[in-house]
């Protein structure tokens, strides 16, 4: 019989569901920086300080196995993150989810401590930019219980999800996540859409 996961346990999530329309519906999941993919620089990343990685995906399922990662799509579909937060908090298996958006520059190397550290609600990242709501981590049971009546009440803003399970801000200064949306910010980071 296996034994249940300590309670700081933490699943990361990748949220890399999204459509990118303004790169042309390029998929960020595969976007290489320096050779690494986007995903898989973010998996690595944080293979020693969580217990399970989670991919939140749409498309190419398959492309994801070869590199040991689990693939859950949106569910339900088209509905942004919230879709892919509801896929994650489904399949977590630990009592804590920390969700990244795929398209994320970077981390700093305290993130997940920082987040553990601020509240036993969860907290999400507020970086020199504003708020990042989908660097979050989430407490599993309290997602759990507050996504069915969101997804009634079509209230898919993360942010609003956030405000309702009272989650913490956490302020990280002088910190910039960065996000790859646009091919001007893919320019800015080194990057090419034909990567």
């Amino acid at each position: 019989m296996t034994s249940p996961p300590p309670d700081n346990a933490v699943t990361l999530g990748i949220l890399a569901g999204g459509r990118a329309t303004r790169l042309g519906g390029a998929d960020k999941a595969w976007l290489e920086r320096d050779g690494v993919a986007q995903v898989l620089r973010l998996s690595r990343r944080f293979t020693a300080e969580v217990a399970a990685i989670l991919v939140s995906a749409n498309r190419d399922p398959a492309r994801y196995a070869p590199h040991g990662l689990r693939v859950v799509a949106d569910a339900p579909a088209g509905l942004g993150p919230i879709g892919g937060l509801a896929a994650l908090a489904t399949a977590a298996r630990t009592p804590w989810l920390m969700t990244l958006p795929v398209d994320l520059l970077g981390v700093n190397e305290c993130l997940l401590r920082t987040l553990q550290a601020s509240g036993p609600r969860g907290a999400f990242a507020e970086d020199q930019q504003g708020i990042q709501p989908l660097v979050a981590l989430w407490r599993v049971d309290l997602l759990r219980d507050a996504l069915p009546a969101a997804l009634a009440d079509g209230a898919y803003a993360v942010q609003g999800l956030q405000r309702h399970l009272r989650m913490a801000p956490v302020r990280f200064d002088g910190v910039r996540f960065g996000n790859l949306n646009t091919p001007a910010d893919l320019v800015a980071a080194g990057m090419t859409l034909s990567a």
